[in-house]
């Protein structure tokens, strides 16, 4: 787990079945924010990050290029009634982020 964290939509991934309590979801490709995403002055922002992308389960509508906020492991399958086979969940759809690196 570890808490919410964010991420660049780069992708979907097609599956031709799924279990019955994924279905009307999707699944994303997600390119995880890392510190360097949050520039300083000096600094340009990365397009991808280095760190390996989740594919993570969406039933709220996330979309390519958008930023989501998502969670991993055990908090991932919470919101579901029944046990389910899921790693990354998205929890937000992110409109704007504010940022003021620390002087």
């Amino acid at each position: 787990g570890g808490g919410m964290k964010l991420g660049e939509v780069i992708g979907r991934v097609t599956f031709s079945k799924t279990v019955p309590s994924l279905q009307g979801g999707r699944f994303l490709v997600v390119s995880p924010f890392t510190r360097a995403h949050f520039p300083t002055h000096e600094s340009a922002t990365p397009s991808l990050s280095r760190d390996p992308s989740p594919i993570v389960y969406d039933d709220l509508g996330g979309g390519l290029g958008q930023i989501i906020g998502y969670v991993e492991g055990r908090e991932a399958a919470m919101p579901f009634a029944e046990p389910t086979p899921v790693d990354a969940l998205n929890t937000a759809l992110v409109d704007q982020i504010f940022y003021t690196p620390m002087q």
